[in-house]
């Protein structure tokens, strides 16, 4: 079984060269399908099943200086070969930009030819039945769970796979292919306590194989997180230790990925405009995009312009060493092309002297430095396992994030905070970094991040 068929690529094919037969001087067309089926029960009860096919085609097409993205999901000769026709008319519309073409022959991808280079497909796919899909489902389904003090009321569980595929063809040839499988389970959890107050949580396992989540584990983790929220208490504000549960430790780090593409410093539109090689963060940050990991969330071999994606340092030891670079933006600015954006972000293990002094601490990469590990040496703080809302400033870098979590005392976790702010700058905040864990989940993603420490946090 494929999951490209023989006429979707065929179409593929075609309008790549009916746009050359209307004139344009080079292009590129990426197909990209996506399957999936999810069912949905609500308090024990089916509620929704879905199945979706989703398809579409993506043209960038170059003539003349000009330059012109387009994308439709009518994929029929026909239909197509009218959108390409006016596709081709608008692109001479264009203001004349010498910049934009293709990626240079040697940056191209040509070790993507089968589409299961990077190990993310898992043939158990294809038999996944409607059977099965329920029977996990039903694992996750918790019943009349209830505690001393409380009781669920309100459960809803997901369970969907999937499988999507990306092809892309040039007009100079080029030709490659990425297949993906993903398995996932999701539960959101309400429960109730005998004052009357509700809490709720939500959990989320996902995997590129079929044995890689666990239903019932992922239902049971959402319930505890619920019953931990109980009881929050009030913490006066002022600059607190955090620390960052690595699954919700994202919302730290894009405001950094978004801030090192080189489009946004070319504008002018970054707090990282003029950093490249610059000491800008301290020796613990090490960042990179481990684009070809195989076997690992996220791993692509090619971007989205059919450029080879690189194992890329993006901050060493605190020093900007890369900007994500497309092709534009390697022709306008001279620098050196690299990936288009982020595939895998990956942070390497870091503890603070100011953390391990006076203490007994193996630093040694057999040693695993995990939450439990990082609490106990920051002493007492703020725990925060999630973010609520907020944002951050791309120019200045200025943030303000809601937060909930729990407060730590003498390395242990106490009381649940909730409805907490956290304000200052980004690169203040990393530049109080006292540790980088190695505690990443293998079932959370493309963003597979540890979790972290900061001193001297501004709460309210």
């Amino acid at each position: 079984m494929e999951l490209i068929e023989k006429d979707e690529m065929e179409l593929a094919e075609f309008s790549l060269q009916e746009a050359l037969r209307l004139g344009v001087e080079a292009a590129s067309v990426t197909l990209n399908k996506s399957v999936s089926d999810t069912c949905i029960m609500r308090d024990g009860i089916m509620d929704n099943i879905q199945h979706r096919l989703d398809r579409n085609l993506t043209f960038r097409f170059f003539s003349q200086g000009h330059f012109g993205s387009f994308s439709t999901n009518r994929l029929n000769s026909n239909d197509l070969q009218v959108f390409i026709g006016k596709a081709v008319q608008i692109l001479n519309l264009m203001e004349a930009d010498p910049c934009r073409q293709l990626p240079p022959e040697e940056c191209m991808a040509k070790d993507a030819a089968e589409g299961y280079e990077a190990g993310l497909w898992d043939s158990r796919y294809y038999e996944t039945n409607e059977k099965e899909r329920l029977g996990k489902l039903s694992l996750m389904h918790l019943g009349n769970a209830c505690g001393e003090s409380w009781k669920l009321v309100s459960e809803e569980n997901d369970y969907s796979d999937y499988a999507v595929a990306t092809v892309h063809l040039d007009s100079r040839g080029y030709k490659m292919m990425h297949f993906e499988s993903g398995f996932t389970c999701s539960s959101d959890i309400t429960i109730i306590t005998d004052s009357g107050v509700r809490f709720s949580a939500y959990w989320w396992e996902i995997s590129s194989q079929k044995d890689g989540i666990d239903p019932k584990h992922c239902a049971q983790t959402a319930l505890n997180k619920a019953v931990a929220s109980i009881g929050p208490m009030k913490v006066e504000s002022g600059g607190k230790t955090m620390v960052v549960d690595g699954n919700v430790a994202s919302k730290l780090l894009s405001p950094i990925v978004d801030a090192l593409s080189c489009m946004s410093i070319q504008q002018n539109m970054s707090f990282l405009c003029d950093s490249l090689g610059k000491r800008i963060f301290p020796e613990g940050l090490n960042l990179y995009d481990y684009a070809r990991a195989k076997y690992k969330a996220g791993a692509k071999w090619f971007d989205t312009e059919g450029a080879a994606t690189k194992n890329l340092a993006l901050i060493e030891n605190g020093v900007v060493k890369n900007y994500f670079t497309n092709t534009w933006a390697a022709n306008k600015t001279g620098m050196e092309r690299t990936n288009t954006d982020i595939s895998r972000p990956v942070l390497k293990k870091w503890l603070s002297g100011s953390l391990t002094k006076g203490k007994e601490v193996l630093q040694s990469e057999g040693k695993r430095l995990s939450l439990t590990t990082i609490i106990g040496l920051c002493g007492d703080g703020i725990y925060v396992t999630d973010f609520n809302g907020g944002n951050c400033n791309s120019v200045t870098g200025d943030f303000s994030f809601g937060v909930a979590g729990f407060v730590f005392e003498d390395g242990k976790i106490g009381k649940p905070i909730r409805e907490m702010l956290i304000t200052g700058n980004i690169l203040d905040l990393w530049n109080a970094l006292l540790a980088v864990g190695d505690d990443a989940r293998d079932c959370g993603g493309a963003w597979r991040l540890p979790s972290l420490a900061f001193a001297s946090v501004n709460f309210s």
